[in-house]
């Protein structure tokens, strides 16, 4: 039997869903691209804390200068087109007065953009297109893994549904009010950092966001379920149901739990400048590749442990 693959494309998919497929795939290509030449034209910029002679210091300015209007300009097309669907659900909940995940994720992509422009077109000031791009990629890399994900789960046969609503609503209704406390806790310590040191405001607040963005969390139900099903389609051995619905249950509160504490060991750091915007988005990726490589461990022999009751062995957390 042919293995079975996350992005693997369901044969019964309507044609809208393949076509919004095939959008994703175009957004998420081209942040990429555009991601790894923004960062090739932000490297200046990291040169400048090196030691220079002044004439040296005045010819990497002048180069840094022309290199962010090139990143602006690269930039803006990742921030139209790409994220397009971020701005479309925000502005879609706050028209209905609620809050969504897309809503926190806005509002970090405003203000990491808003004073990079602005710091281009006035020419002081740091500039943070790369981790913008970065930011997105990296989303966009993470909700196309849970997009595959959802639709293997829609096109399933097993009787998960019912278990996989419960946890999905549990999981939404904790990453919701979680990741709106991060938000908070990042204006008030840009606003702190502000009134000591307001160079480093700006980019402390990035990261904070960055950081607060719950990729990892809105994942953790979905590539669980989408493993259970891979498991239960290899037909390898005989699963009985129940261990299959109680081994997917604990994975995914293995992946929510295990991506809270990230964000809890994180934002500590980022608050007292000890992580970049940069590297928040790596960051940010990294948990998300955890939640997937800790859901697959589901389909390997082993992942239930084949004496009569139900479990995963794996160390909880």
């Amino acid at each position: 039997m042919r293995a079975f693959s996350v992005f693997s494309v369901p044969p019964n998919l309507s044609d809208a869903d393949r076509l919004r497929r095939r959008h994703m795939l175009a957004r998420l290509g081209l942040a990429w691209l555009i991601m790894m030449q923004v960062m090739m034209f932000a490297f200046p910029g990291y040169l400048r804390q090196r030691p220079m002679s002044a004439e040296d210091l005045n010819f990497l300015d002048h180069a840094i200068f022309y290199m962010n209007w090139i990143s602006l300009l690269l930039t803006l097309p990742v921030v139209a087109y790409c994220a397009w669907p971020i701005w479309v659900g925000a502005l879609r909940r706050i028209r209905k007065a609620t809050v969504s995940m897309d809503v926190p994720v806005a509002l970090g992509l405003i203000v990491a953009f808003i004073p990079s422009t602005y710091a281009t077109i006035t020419g002081r000031g740091e500039v943070y297109f790369e981790s913008v791009s970065m930011f997105i990629a990296f989303l966009l890399t993470a909700r196309y893994f849970e997009f595959c994900a959802q639709q293997t789960i829609n096109t399933q046969t097993l009787s998960l549904e019912k278990s996989r609503l419960a946890l999905t609503h549990y999981a939404d209704r904790v990453a919701i009010w979680f990741t709106l406390a991060q938000v908070f806790l990042a204006f008030v310590v840009a606003a702190i950092w502000y009134s000591y040191a307001p160079d480093r405001a700006v980019p402390i607040m990035v990261a904070m966001f960055v950081i607060s963005c719950p990729c990892a969390m809105a994942m953790a139900v979905p590539m669980a379920t989408a493993a259970a099903r891979a498991r239960a389609s290899s037909q390898t051995d005989k699963i009985n149901l129940l261990d299959i619905q109680e081994a997917t249950a604990r994975i995914a509160r293995q992946n929510l739990y295990g991506s809270m504490l990230w964000h809890l060991l994180m934002m500590p750091l980022a608050a007292i400048g000890l992580i970049q915007p940069w590297l928040a988005a790596i960051t940010m990726l990294a948990s998300s590749l955890a939640v997937v490589a800790n859901s697959w461990r589901l389909t390997r022999p082993g992942g239930l442990d084949g004496k009569g009751h139900s479990g995963i062995n794996i160390a909880t957390g």
